[in-house]
């Protein structure tokens, strides 16, 4: 994974609170769900099944 997606998408997601606060919501659901999605492919190489 591209060491640049988390900073740019935390970048757009603070420009997308500060031009629509009604959105806040929604940017922090979606990006706790990005953040457990990458940690769990992350730590999914230790897994073994």
């Amino acid at each position: 994974m591209n060491p640049y997606v988390v900073p740019v998408g935390a970048i757009i997601a603070g420009v997308l609170v500060l031009l629509m606060p009604r959105l806040l919501n929604y940017v922090v659901a979606l990006a706790l769900i990005a953040y457990g999605l990458y940690e769990l492919n992350k730590i999914q190489q230790y897994v073994v099944i």
